[in-house]
């Protein structure tokens, strides 16, 4: 596989047991680059280590007086550089592009693995672990990738040259040959003290840059609650562990470098002695010495490599184990499904809760526990909730988790809580999968986004075109109300068969809400929609209104009716006690509704804030929440 050939067409099945069983996968897999690394490595090693006969070659031919011999091992050396040369180059060429190459495909595997998972994922590692993980893990796993061509490339000739000493000159070679051994495994007893320090400070350090993240994430909330000097106190406790665990590592892995330092001088210095010996003896030549001194310190050289892949490995090893963790995860439902791949259309029936949102109809849905309707709505979309005894959501009959994946999301289209907004142009925001039906500009119009249009053209000055005006990571430069309006028209624009809609407009004011509340309805007109909220003014546009409670349906009907007959109704919608009277209650709230939008301000007492915070409120508790 060739850098210019990525992405791969099919990544393949891991091996996703532990971490050094990845790796062994992924080199497998790797196998034909290794091997093209191996020869250009061992090439390049071997003329390195050819340089030191050369040498002595040619200083043996300066004391025989022989100029025939001399020119002859110029003409070796000459080769020699040449291997080097080419060597040198075509291996870092294709370590490179195995670097490159497994990144590429951990990061295929990830994704892949990422889609599949969907909402799953985070639910069951955390957020900063999968940034950890397709960022700097991916890297260093390509890093040992890289590594291990060249170290096995080094070990083969690291052998080679002492076998070569020893029959070119035994009385010296033997020393080499013993000493050898000695230097590349002294570090050994070492590594895993290494590895574990080296774990202690990846670990604080995704545990600060989380709490950074976090703290950037609610900085608008902190400084409005004072909270600044808390989190930054809180920061720069977690950057001194960082830094101090940074120090622990780097004094071990120097210790590391220093051994490969020290030990092979000092076998440099026992060769030498013993060779001086041997020479006044008589016993080898004055070439023969040199060469032998030549070749141990050039096998410095590939020795290094031994403890490159040393560190490789004990900075691989746990990232691949993090990688291996996330491949690992399995949704409980399978995504080739047990179906053909169709759209099935008709009434969608969750049979953990009886409730039935008939096809074609604006169903709204009451649920007392805000986390109850989360895992609701993803049940009523076929996302895997993480319990294997749940029975799946039925859409005309045919339950959705036996579904292809790819049906099951055409069909069902589920909006969460807390929709994230991906950077870009606006234009590339609304521009997702969907039938076709509904334009982008029916969307916006629906989802009352005419104001958010006006501040995407105002922070984007180059912008002409308001669908080219640029939106910032997670629409930040955007208040609550308007990011979820931009996600609202985001999902109109789909057109699914069904849509589900979980709070839509929770940070909306009242006035917007009632105009969003008639768009909606008038732009799905014909269509399933499914809105879990408790608000009066989207309740009473809805042509079905069912309360959950207690694991099941308690009632269905419309607004007007609920809120005068069905007391657990009203305290979840209006927050009132069974002590105040119920018409009372009614009267209030029915006047409200009649006088929507103009009598819905944030503060009137029948209207939304009777039933939720304001949007300054919600958008505060919940970067709050985050945060901590």
């Amino acid at each position: 596989m060739q850098i210019q050939d990525l992405p791969y067409p099919d990544p393949g099945v891991p091996d996703a047991r532990s971490g050094p069983r990845f790796l062994w996968w992924l080199g497998r897999n790797q196998l034909g680059g290794q091997l093209k690394a191996l020869a250009w490595g061992l090439l390049h090693f071997v003329a390195v280590s050819g340089l030191p006969f050369c040498v002595g070659l040619a200083v043996q031919a300066v004391v025989d007086r022989s100029g025939t011999r001399l020119a002859l091992t110029g003409g070796l050396m000459v080769l020699c550089g040449a291997a080097i040369a080419l060597g040198e180059t075509m291996l870092h060429r294709t370590a490179v592009t195995n670097w490159i190459t497994a990144a590429a495909r951990v990061q295929q595997l990830l994704a892949r693995r990422t889609a599949q998972l969907g909402s799953a994922l985070t639910r069951r590692v955390a957020a900063g672990e999968v940034v950890a993980v397709s960022t700097g893990d991916v890297e260093k796993i390509g890093w040992f990738v890289e590594a291990l061509s060249r170290f096995v490339a080094a070990a083969l000739t690291v052998v080679l040259v002492c076998v070569g000493l020893v029959v070119y000159q035994p009385a010296l070679g033997v020393v080499v040959a013993v000493g050898v051994p000695v230097l590349a495994l002294a570090v050994l007893p070492l590594l895993p003290p290494a590895t574990r320090r080296a774990d202690q400070q990846r670990e604080k350090a995704g545990r600060a840059t989380e709490l950074a993240s976090d703290t950037v994430a609610g900085l608008r909330v902190l400084r409005g609650i004072g909270g600044e000097e808390l989190f930054l106190d809180r920061y720069r406790r977690a950057s001194q562990e960082v830094r101090r665990a940074a120090v622990r590592s780097a004094r071990m892995w120097a210790l590391i470098s220093a051994i490969q330092v020290l030990l092979p001088g000092l076998l440099l210095v026992a060769v030498v002695w013993h060779g001086v010996r041997l020479a006044r003896d008589g016993r080898i030549t004055v070439g023969e010495l040199v060469t032998v001194y030549s070749a141990v310190m050039l096998l410095t050289y590939p020795l290094r490599h031994f403890e490159e892949i040393a560190m490789a490995y004990s900075f691989s090893r746990p990232s691949a184990k993090r990688a291996a963790h996330v491949l690992s995860l399995e949704r409980v439902t399978d995504t080739a499904g047990s179906r053909d791949a169709v759209v099935p259309a008709g009434d969608l029936y969750d049979p953990a809760t009886g409730l039935l949102a008939p096809s074609g109809l604006f169903t709204a849905v009451v649920c007392g526990d805000p986390d109850a309707a989360g895992v609701l709505a993803e049940r009523l979309g076929g996302h895997a909730t993480g319990e294997e005894t749940t029975v799946s959501a039925l859409l005309g009959g045919v339950p959705l988790d036996e579904l292809p994946l790819d049906s099951a999301r055409t069909a069902v289209l589920v909006q969460d809580k807390d929709p994230v907004l991906l950077s870009g142009s606006l234009r590339e925001l609304l521009d997702v999968p969907s039938s076709g039906a509904v334009s982008a500009a029916e969307a916006l119009a629906a989802a009352q986004c005419g104001d958010v249009l006006d501040a995407l053209t105002q922070g984007s000055l180059d912008a002409g075109d308001p669908m080219d005006a640029r939106i910032t990571e997670r629409g930040r430069s955007l208040s609550g109300g308007q990011r979820q309006r931009l996600a609202l028209a985001r999902s109109l624009i789909t057109d699914p068969e069904v849509l589900v809609l979980d709070e839509p407009t929770s940070a909306v004011d009242s006035h917007t809400e009632a105009r969003i509340a008639d768009g909606v309805r008038s732009l799905r007109a014909g269509r399933t929609t499914v809105v879990l909220t408790s608000s009066p003014l989207l309740l009473d546009r809805a042509d079905r209104v069912v309360l959950v409670d207690g694991g099941g349906v308690a009632a269905v009907g419309v607004h007007r009716d609920l809120v005068q007959s069905e007391p657990r109704y009203r305290a979840v919608v209006t927050r009132e006690t069974d002590d105040e009277p119920a018409s009372g209650t009614a009267r209030r709230d029915t006047h409200a509704l009649d006088d929507a939008p103009g009598a819905h301000g944030t503060d009137a007492p029948g209207g939304r804030s009777a039933g939720r915070r304001a949007p300054e409120t919600i958008d505060a508790l919940e970067e709050i929440e985050e945060t901590a």
